[in-house]
């Protein structure tokens, strides 16, 4: 049965965010497709979002750091019904650098940078050529705390850098894109009370019962609530629990600033 809003294709769907935003897209009448690596999880969630909205709920168990599952997806989201692409999937690597398992680093950066822009590069042509669409991106307030040492924030050069990549890509597909139908965002979570911290992303959390990290953090639910009203609101940052939405537009001023000083004489 399809909907009149179409279909909403979620990555890392099992869990956290994704499970709860591919709830809240559901009840507002989108179909769904359900990508993460994790079955069981996928199909439980897949069956009680059939029968608590009545829609068409379909599950991608894919690994995103494996060429062939990413271009399974892809072709998946190039699909003509595909309106709405949430980039959650993501997995942390914490760890000194120079401790860092190469093979988790690959890891890190094909789920993190490699599969948010493909994925991205096969949904936007069919939008843009539909004239409607959603893509929201999801990164991490760690994107901006690079100059920051560990403790007690993670260790995180390679994470931090990844969800750096994915605020400035959005961004700056933002503005490429601006008055065009589409409508783009990037998600940067603080702290969230999902079981993120419970896995460095060699493998997920085992289980069919979600459950959350020591340290806790935002419910998942006030963080789709602040990516739903950003959304509304045309805002391209969304910073769930930021107070003051000037500080982004400082940022944008401060990046203009750099631009403008660092020119040659003369240019």
């Amino acid at each position: 049965m399809s909907t009149r809003h179409g279909t909403a294709l979620v990555t890392g769907a099992s869990s956290g965010i994704g499970a709860a935003y591919a709830g809240r897209l559901a009840a507002q009448g989108w179909d769904t497709v359900l990508v993460a690596r994790r079955a069981q999880r996928l199909d439980d969630l897949a069956q009680r979002l059939s029968r608590a909205t009545g829609t068409t709920v379909e599950t991608l168990v894919a690994d995103l750091s494996e060429p062939g599952d990413l271009a399974r997806v892809a072709r998946r989201a190039a699909d003509d019904d595909i309106g709405f692409l949430l980039n959650n999937a993501g997995i942390n690597g914490y760890g000194p650098f120079a401790g860092l398992e190469p093979e988790l680093m690959t890891k890190v950066l094909a789920v993190n940078v490699l599969a948010v822009t493909a994925l991205a590069r096969a949904a936007a042509p069919g939008m843009l050529a539909r004239g409607h669409g959603t893509l929201i991106n999801v990164a991490s307030q760690l994107a901006f705390a690079g100059a920051l040492p560990p403790h007690p924030l993670p260790e995180r050069a390679v994470y931090g850098g990844t969800k750096g990549y994915v605020v400035t890509f959005t961004r700056t597909l933002a503005a490429e894109l601006a008055g065009t139908p589409l409508r783009i965002q990037v998600l940067c979570p603080g702290l969230t009370a999902t079981e993120f911290h419970r896995s460095r992303g060699h493998e997920p959390v085992p289980g069919r019962d979600e459950s959350v990290h020591e340290e806790g953090g935002m419910p998942v639910d006030r963080v789709v609530d602040s990516s739903l009203a950003a959304l509304e609101a045309g805002e391209v940052v969304c910073v769930p629990g930021l107070g003051n939405a000037a500080l982004i537009d400082a940022l944008a001023e401060a990046e203009l600033a750099i631009r403008t000083a660092a020119r040659p004489l003369g240019r």
